[in-house]
């Protein structure tokens, strides 16, 4: 009888907006369907809670938000994202130049690298849950300001230990940047645009990994290494001003929950005890690390496997990034017109077919530029084609902690990540055929967590 109730009361104020006959809306049809929604939602009773339905079910006008043409926004979360990684493979060229400068052992210098990932890991947890509480511009403010305040922290380092530091505390600053973006699309966007907004972000998210080594050994090569975080601290600065003029906030008052570490725990326990989530998050974040593997293992499978000059590295690259670009591109082409499940059941059959390749190749052939570069650049095209549509089924399975699906997501990604760069490449850099074997098989944990979930929950996408 209470759900009838509701029920009654919720159409009843639907019908008081709309109705014809209703002399307060005599001129109805001269209202903006964005007016007609705020009457209905205002006129519902309050304890059946179908405000929230409704800001959650219809996100915001992105015209009245962002008066810019749409896709500098998804530049600006691009960025917001790429922060993350492009603070990771920026530096990297400098290990030894910047373990002279400061004697410190190679063991010494991975861990300035283990302390960004495992500080990024950590703060993962409380960026979205931050900004379901206070919103997500200040949460992204305050990230970037630490961001800047750490990367010169780095700049000025007189020893390896400030140097870890502050790098641990770059890597609790740049996750707000991936995480809440992530949820800034989905409360502006429906699922279809969204999901052309997140192929967009894609594109620019996968060029970070790629051209920050470029970058980082070009500002090496003629300055210093205190250049390179001179250079992150300036992005960081004009990422902050650019955000701080043009970001709106886009969580609206009514979906925000007050900041209760109980509740916080409550929440993630919701979520990791939800399979759907646990096998989505899966399917999205691992397949990554089946690419990312071969990025951070360039200097020598490209050098040494492959017998490439520096010179000819861009080649690799040049390959990823175009695979990366023509799949998110698909991916945004596909957007309302091919189910989700479709279209990142295509990427991953791709990804799947040219891994089997990969592997066979690798045992016919003698590894070959001309040909080991080919598999990495249509594995990126397939990861790309599937990506943006898993990760808004992330979001979508709990509406009203997007926040915190989003932190959750990017913690098991960077757990992902932080695992192939601190323990695998190093033990498989050194040879393709395991070099193939190991991206098989990051890309077979998503294939298995997808089928394991459309098996059960067909429903989902």
């Amino acid at each position: 009888m209470a759900i009838r109730s509701r029920r009654t009361k919720f159409v009843g104020a639907i019908h008081a907006i709309i109705s014809p006959g209703d002399a307060h809306n005599a001129h109805v049809e001269n209202r903006t369907p964005t007016r007609i929604w705020a009457q209905i939602i205002d006129r519902l009773p309050t304890r059946s809670h179908p405000k929230t339905f409704f800001l959650l079910m219809h996100p915001v006008d992105p015209k009245n938000l962002w008066k810019a043409p749409l896709w500098t926004l998804s530049i600006l979360l691009a960025m917001l994202g790429m922060l993350g990684p492009f603070s990771i493979d920026t530096y990297i060229p400098a290990f030894a130049a910047i373990g002279d400068s400061l004697q410190a052992s190679p063991v010494q210098m991975q861990q300035t690298l283990s302390a960004y990932l495992f500080g990024f890991a950590f703060m993962n947890l409380f960026h979205g849950a931050l900004s379901d509480s206070f919103g997500r511009r200040p949460v992204i403010l305050s990230g970037l300001a630490v961001f800047i305040a750490a990367s010169t922290g780095c700049a000025l380092a007189q020893n390896v230990g400030q140097l870890i530091f502050f790098r641990a505390l770059q890597g609790l600053s740049t996750g707000a940047g991936i995480v809440v973006s992530r949820a800034v699309v989905r409360d502006v966007f429906a699922l279809a645009e969204a999901q052309r907004v997140m192929s967009q972000i894609t594109i620019f998210f996968g060029v970070a990994p790629a051209v920050a080594p470029i970058a980082g050994g070009l500002i090496v090569r003629y300055f210093n290494w205190h250049a390179i975080f001179w250079f992150m601290a300036g992005i960081g600065a004009i990422l902050w001003l650019i955000n701080w003029r043009l970001l709106p906030e886009t969580l609206h008052p009514d979906q925000r929950h007050s900041f209760d570490p109980k509740q916080l725990l409550h929440g993630y326990r919701e979520l990791l005890l939800d399979p759907r989530f646990m096998l989505l998050a899966l399917a999205s974040g691992v397949p990554f690390n089946g690419l990312f593997l071969y990025v951070l293992s360039a200097p020598a499978f490209l050098g040494n496997v492959l017998q490439l000059q520096p010179t000819q590295f861009f080649w690799f690259f040049i390959l990823s990034i175009g695979g990366i670009m023509a799949g998110s591109w698909l991916s945004g082409r596909k957007a309302g017109n091919v189910k989700p499940k479709n279209q990142i059941m295509q990427g991953f059959r791709i990804m799947l077919g040219v891994c089997l390749l990969n592997i066979a190749a690798n045992w016919l052939l003698a590894p070959a530029a001309w040909w080991s570069l080919l598999p990495v650049a249509v594995f990126a095209f397939g990861w790309a084609l599937m990506v943006p549509a898993v990760t808004l089924l992330v979001l979508d399975l709990h509406p009203r902690r997007r926040g915190m699906a989003s932190s959750l997501q990017a913690v098991i990604g960077s757990a992902a990540n932080a695992l192939v760069a601190g323990l695998v490449a190093p033990l498989v850099m050194q040879s393709a055929r395991a070099m193939a074997l190991t991206s098989f098989g990051f890309m077979l944990v998503g294939l298995v967590a997808w089928l394991w979930l459309r098996r059960r929950w067909p429903q989902i996408g």
